[in-house]
C-alpha cells in the first residue's frame, strides 16, 4: 500500500504544481514565492480596525475577517498552513510604502484597485466587488442617498477612492477627514458629524458594532474593485496571486471565506463575487 499512497501522492503534486523533493511546489528561485516559502512565513498587510474585512479581537488578539480568510488561504498555498501568516497593521496611507520598504510581502486590505494607484503597485485581478454608500444616525431620516449629503459634515478616510468620489459627486458637503473610518463612529452618534461614507461592506462592520445606534442607507454608488497588492516590480508573485484567486472562486474557498466573514451580516455575495472567469 505505500508504494501506492506514494505514487498517488506524486501524480496529485504533478496535476497541481511541479514539486520539489519535498513535495512542496517548486518556484523559481529568486521568487518572493519561494522566499517565503523557504521562510515557512507570509507577511500581511492589513487593517486591524474594519470588522468584516480586518478586525483584531481585543480579547484573543485574533485578526478576523474576509481579507484575513483570504491571505490565510495564500499562506496556506505558499508554506503549507493558513497559520503561518504574520499580520501588519496597515492604514490607508502606509500601504504604498510598507510594499515599497518590505515591511510586507503583500497587502490585503480593502485595497481599491485604481489607475493612480496601479502605477505604483502592482494588482492581482479582483478578489472583491464594493459599493461606497452612507451610514446614518437610526433616527436621522434626512439622508436617503448621497445627494443628501450636499451642506452635511461627512466623514470619511484619507487617501480613499470614497474621499475623491465625495468630492466629485457632492462638492457642497464639509468633508471630515480621519485615518480611519472607525474614528468616525463616535462622532456620527454623538451629533457632530451627519454621516460616514465609504464601501458598504465596511459600513456594515461599523453598524455591527453599534446595533440600533446607526442605519446604512443601503444606496450604494460607484463600484469598487479590491485587489491584494504587491511590489510593482513583482510581476511573478502577481500571476501567482491572480491564479490562485481564480482558483479560490472556482473551487468553493471564497464562498466559504465570505460566509464564514461578511455572511454573517446579512450581507449576500451576489454583486461581491467576481467572476469565476476573470
Amino acid at each position: 500500500m505505500k508504494p501506492v499512497r506514494a505514487l498517488l501522492a506524486v501524480l496529485a503534486c504533478l496535476a497541481l504544481a511541479a514539486c520539489g523533493s519535498s513535495g512542496e511546489p517548486a518556484f523559481p528561485e529568486g521568487s518572493t514565492m519561494a522566499r517565503v516559502q523557504r521562510s515557512g512565513m507570509l507577511t500581511v498587510g492589513i487593517k486591524f480596525d474594519y470588522p468584516l474585512f480586518g478586525f483584531k479581537d481585543p480579547g484573543s488578539g485574533r485578526i478576523t475577517g474576509f481579507d484575513a480568510e483570504m491571505a490565510r488561504l495564500v499562506a496556506k498555498d505558499l508554506t503549507g498552513s493558513e497559520r503561518n501568516v504574520r499580520f501588519v497593521e496597515t492604514l490607508p496611507v502606509q500601504r504604498e510604502d510598507f510594499l515599497r520598504q518590505g515591511v510586507v510581502d503583500i497587502v490585503v486590505a480593502t485595497y481599491s484597485i485604481t489607475p493612480a494607484r496601479s502605477r505604483i503597485v502592482g494588482f492581482t485581478n479582483p478578489y472583491y466587488y464594493a459599493g461606497q454608500d452612507v451610514l446614518a444616525r437610526a433616527g436621522d431620516k434626512r439622508i436617503d442617498g448621497v445627494a443628501d449629503l450636499d451642506g452635511r459634515a461627512v466623514c470619511t478616510t484619507t487617501g480613499s477612492t470614497s474621499l475623491d468620489r465625495l468630492r466629485e459627486r457632492v462638492p457642497g458637503a464639509r468633508l471630515v477627514i480621519v485615518d480611519n473610518s472607525s474614528e468616525c463612529v463616535p462622532a456620527l452618534t454623538a451629533g457632530r458629524i451627519d454621516a460616514i461614507s465609504t464601501d458598504d461592506t465596511i459600513l456594515l462592520g461599523l453598524v455591527k458594532r453599534r446595533p440600533g445606534a446607526l442605519r446604512l442607507v443601503g444606496k450604494p454608488f460607484g463600484r469598487e474593485p479590491y485587489g491584494m497588492g504587491v511590489r510593482k516590480e513583482d510581476v511573478a508573485f502577481r500571476d501567482y496571486l491572480s491564479g490562485l484567486i481564480g482558483r479560490y472562486l472556482r473551487d468553493g474557498q471564497w464562498d466559504r471565506a465570505f460566509r464564514d466573514t461578511i455572511g454573517l451580516s446579512g450581507a449576500t455575495a451576489t454583486q461581491a463575487k467576481p467572476p469565476v472567469d476573470h
